[in-house]
């Protein structure tokens, strides 16, 4: 869709939402309510949300979106949540939920449970905020919902995403460090429901150590995943492809939730052989050797932090364990991590994860996503 157009659909859209506030007064109490939800919905699409659903029963009012244009899932969430308090709550007596969708495949559902502090605060306040509690059951909301039309469909959607990559590592005495900078754009696409396409080049800007087929332009990633929702709070992802570290292969993972939702069992199997671009050539063994991983996690709400203990098998066969601990700011995610294999001496460090603005992505698809991720050992 170029600009054009786009202006056009926006401004439709508000003329609209302006012919229906006209004619408010024209409608009684019920079909009024109705219609601020139409609004909202409305709205969310306008604010840049994706697969917008709004349907309503005797028992309660559904909103149903996906979070692309915030990059960090809990920021757009909140400006969901904000707009639907100001214009989109059902009349008293029902309830709200809110569909939280990834790919189009539901992940967790917010209901709104009024309180008195919550009905005096200003939209957009903690207070506000803290009417909605968030689980993993969607109760028998999504099957009434999920086949209704999506206003803002993602799919068929290309995004251009670029991959700040920042490597080092601590093996020469006479050295710091030894760094290796990427920039590496990626296409990223979906055909339908929970599956994605993913193509990356990588683009390097410094190289010191990495060897000389770092410093070439040349392909990186090129997967094809597909993610599912299981019964009981279970999810699952395939993907099949060219992986980073040198790898391609298949893998699968899935992860369970427990009925006390912060505890969560994890399970992963992958498949793979090594291989590596040298300009754009790819090489590749015949040889390929099987990994697992198998564990849990706790995640403490109170504090927003996570811990993680799982049983591993690496690629020479050999079996560990590993430990992370890691709390989530707004912005940023601190922790370390702790593993142990057979053979291998005892290791460890620290692990950071940082957003760096822009937060809000811009109306086209073409985004920077500026996650940087570092782990030092």
């Amino acid at each position: 869709m170029n600009r054009k157009s786009s202006i056009r659909a926006i401004l439709l859209r508000k003329e609209c939402l302006l012919f229906f506030l006209l004619l408010l007064p024209m409608f009684t109490k019920a079909q009024y309510n109705k219609v601020y939800a139409d609004i909202t919905a409305n709205m969310l699409v306008d604010m840049g949300f994706e697969n917008v659903i709004w349907s309503e029963d005797e028992k309660e009012r559904v909103y149903v979106l996906e979070n692309t244009p915030w990059r960090l899932q809990g920021v757009g969430l909140a400006h969901a949540i904000d707009r639907i308090q100001k214009t989109g709550l059902p009349e008293k007596g029902k309830s709200c939920r809110i569909v939280v969708l990834d790919n189009n495949i539901p992940q967790i559902s917010l209901i709104y449970t009024a309180n008195p502090d919550s009905l005096k605060a200003a939209p957009g306040s903690y207070a506000a905020r803290s009417a909605w509690d968030a689980t993993y059951d969607l109760g028998d909301s999504w099957d009434k919902v999920k086949k209704e039309y999506r206003m803002n469909s993602s799919l068929f959607k290309v995004d251009v995403v670029v991959y700040p990559e920042l490597y080092l590592k601590n093996l020469i005495i006479t050295q710091i460090y030894q760094v290796l900078f990427n920039l590496s754009p990626a296409i990223e696409v979906s055909f339908w429901n929970g599956m994605k396409l993913t193509a990356q080049m990588v683009f390097p800007i410094y190289n010191d150590g990495y060897g000389p087929w770092a410093g070439k332009i040349h392909p990186g990633m090129v997967t094809l995943s597909q993610s599912f929702r299981l019964p009981y709070r279970t999810f699952a992802r395939a993907s099949i492809g060219l992986f980073n570290a040198d790898r391609y292969g298949v893998d699968l993972a899935v992860t369970h939730h427990l009925k006390d939702e912060r505890f969560s069992l994890e399970g992963r199997i992958g498949c793979t052989g090594t291989g590596s671009w040298q300009k754009f050539e790819y090489h590749y063994g015949t040889h390929q050797r099987v990994t697992w991983s198998l564990g849990g996690s706790f995640y403490w709400p109170k504090y927003n932090t996570q811990v993680s203990l799982k049983a591993e098998q690496y690629l020479l066969g050999e079996i560990g364990g590993r430990i992370d601990l890691i709390r989530h700011f707004r912005y940023c995610s601190i922790g370390f991590y702790a593993m142990k294999a057979q053979g291998a001496l005892k290791n460890g460090g620290f692990r950071f994860q940082v957003a760096l603005p822009p937060y809000k992505y811009k109306l086209y698809r073409l985004s920077k996503n500026a996650l940087h991720f570092c782990e030092y050992k």
